[in-house]
């Protein structure tokens, strides 16, 4: 999710080699503009809204690991048989 996400931006040239700093440590980290770039998209993929493959309800993007980690608390109990993982094509 989160990588997908990540190379989306880098694909459509959201962010791109500009929106980095490079430390003398050799770290490399989002300036200014970059992270606030990447906060606005993500808040706004957040809002979109899929369809659960395994629940078959609409849910929004930002509550898919909170949705995760109901269905594996539920696993954990031993109201589900098997946890159903989350795979998106």
């Amino acid at each position: 999710m989160c990588d997908r996400f990540v190379l989306t931006l880098i694909n459509k040239l959201m962010i791109d080699k500009n929106a980095f700093i490079r430390q003398e440590n050799g770290a490399v980290l989002l300036n200014d503009e970059g992270r606030q770039t990447f906060i606005k998209a993500w808040q706004l993929r957040k809002d979109d809204v899929i369809t659960h493959p395994f629940l078959k309800e609409k849910v929004q993007w930002g509550m898919l690991p909170y949705v995760q980690a109901l269905l594996l608390s539920r696993y954990l109990r031993g109201d589900l048989d098997a946890y159903p993982p989350f795979l998106w094509k």
